[in-house]
């Protein structure tokens, strides 16, 4: 038997909180992508739109562009789990 919740089992997450955390990603994901296309377009496009489709420039382009945006995503997340499992985070703010 559990006293406040502490020990036993672990406590039930409930359909209403999954489906909030699924919004909560998908939002997150939403985000990362418009990013992503914004970010791309700038650096890749022309503002004039000379050609229907995409050249060889501009798609090595945006290969390059979105290899460098989720390397450096999964870099960050990376190194802000270590600061978040080394418990140093807010340290030194002071």
């Amino acid at each position: 038997m559990s006293f406040f919740g502490l020990g036993g089992a672990a406590p039930q997450v409930s359909t209403e909180q999954k489906l909030k955390g699924a919004e909560a990603e998908l939002d997150m994901i939403t985000t990362m992508f418009n990013q992503l296309v914004d970010s791309c377009h700038r650096k890749c496009f022309d503002k004039n739109y000379s050609e229907g489709s995409l050249t060889k420039n501009e798609s090595l382009c945006v290969d390059r562009c979105v290899s460098k945006y989720f390397d450096a995503n999964v870099q960050v997340g990376n190194s802000m789990q270590s600061v978040g499992q080394s418990g140093t985070l807010g340290r030194g703010l002071k």
